[in-house]
């Protein structure tokens, strides 16, 4: 089977090319690093007597946020080291500023195809290999059992449209499921999934949401109010458009003229999902006559309407600013949703859409804890952001029950830990 992914990745690799060669200059940042993707992996240190290498893959921002608690833990233990690689131009610039001091090396994760993947293998040499989340590679994994290295995928989930794939080419995840040594598992839907496909029940374990056990440093009153300054958010509520996708930034700009056409003292900050859109939400804010600033150009110098935080990394520092989340990538036509997890996690009032698929046990656990309120429309997002920010009730309300909620679903951190330990055969970790 390994034979029939490797002989048709190159052919399909070329035709998607011109689109991902695309996308990747719309993007930026890839200059740097970009021939780790062809196994040229950036120089590492050599190996030292007694010491394990894990090589952690996480793909983007979200997942490079998450691994900190393991990565912090991997560092205490002096027998360990970790080469961290990630896909996207934001998670390397992201892991480069947060973790040069934690791991031997950061690089971009190489092209699944035979020739690049077996070079990255050989510079690498790890003794242990970590997926994160929807990361199942077949030739990485190929490379690992050729190697003899197991293979952790942690945090493991399976979307409602992996799962439907998946079941469709049954066949394709065999050797996936022989490959890997262990899938601890975000939720024990997830492992039901991978139960279903093939997956030995023996291999499968659910430790828990590692976003869950994320600490996020909280600002004192002091940065918070110099961080509005800097965005333009005068005094008042601040309306957050939390990794917002088209066509809901719209909503969120009605929103925001419809609460202040009843009175109320409200701003609206919106973070993008795409950095890349700050021009197409130029030209929505410039129609909508409000005043508006983008944090890319630097310190506001004065007071806006619409504040766009159109950086990296920033999301948990403007979250604690808010006095309502709305959660992007719900509302049609979009499918998936984004993480809710900071929000609740910093004791945030939160709003989404009906289509948070990607997140579908961690929304109906805030669900049921009554942390989240779900709005179905655009108009409805309007309306109800608007009944929310008149009402302080309604809001801590929501807030108590999302702190609540996170204290409550900690702990997987340890629990993925103590299966690395075991497998690296270590007790300290």
């Amino acid at each position: 089977m390994i034979w029939i992914y490797r002989i048709l990745f190159l052919p399909l690799l070329l035709l998607a090319s011109p689109y991902y060669l695309w996308r990747m200059r719309r993007r930026g940042g890839y200059a740097e690093g970009f021939w780790h993707r062809f196994g040229d992996v950036p120089p590492l240190p050599a190996k030292a007597a007694g010491v394990k290498r894990i090589w952690l893959q996480a793909v983007s921002v979200g997942e490079v946020l998450a691994v900190s608690p393991l990565l912090e833990s991997f560092k205490r233990e002096a027998g360990v080291e970790v080469y961290l690689t990630t896909t996207t131009s934001t998670g390397y610039r992201l892991a480069k500023e947060k973790y040069g001091a934690l791991t031997a090396g950061i690089g971009y994760f190489p092209l699944d195809w035979w020739a690049f993947s077996a070079a990255a293998w050989r510079k690498v040499a790890p003794d242990l290999a970590i997926l994160m989340e929807g990361e199942r590679w077949p030739e990485h994994v190929a490379q690992a059992q050729a190697h003899r290295v197991p293979v952790i995928s942690i945090n493991a989930r399976m979307s409602d449209r992996s799962f439907k794939r998946s079941l469709r080419f049954r066949a394709l995840m065999r050797p996936l499921a022989v490959g890997i040594t262990r899938v601890l598992c975000a939720a024990k839907r997830d492992e039901q999934r991978f139960k279903a496909l093939g997956f030995p029940p023996e291999r499968l374990q659910t430790t828990g949401n590692l976003k869950l056990d994320v600490s996020i440093p909280l600002l004192a009153e002091a940065d918070k109010a110099a961080l509005r300054r800097e965005l333009g958010l005068g005094a008042g509520l601040v309306l957050l458009g939390s990794s917002t996708w088209a066509g809901e930034e719209v909503a969120l700009v009605t929103a925001l003229k419809s609460a202040r056409e009843k009175g109320l003292k409200v701003s609206l900050l919106l973070v993008p999902r795409h950095a890349e859109r700050r021009e197409e939400l130029r030209g929505l804010l410039e129609k909508s006559g409000l005043k508006f600033h983008f944090r890319s150009e630097g310190a506001a110098l004065g007071t806006v309407d619409v504040a766009v935080g159109d950086t990296t990394g920033e999301l948990r520092k403007f979250t604690q600013l808010a006095d309502l989340v709305f959660t992007g990538k719900s509302l049609a036509p979009h499918e998936g949703g984004q993480t809710p997890v900071e929000a609740a996690i910093l004791g945030q009032p939160v709003l989404h859409g009906p289509r948070m698929t990607n997140f579908r046990d961690i929304i109906r656990s805030l669900t049921e804890a009554g942390a989240v309120r779900k709005v179905e429309t655009h108009s409805e997002l309007i309306s109800v952001a608007v009944e929310l920010l008149q009402d302080s009730a309604q809001r801590e309300k929501l807030a108590a029950a999302a702190r609540e909620w996170s204290e409550a679903n900690r702990g997987a951190t340890e629990r993925t830990l103590a299966v690395i330990r075991a497998q690296l055969g270590t007790d300290n970790l």
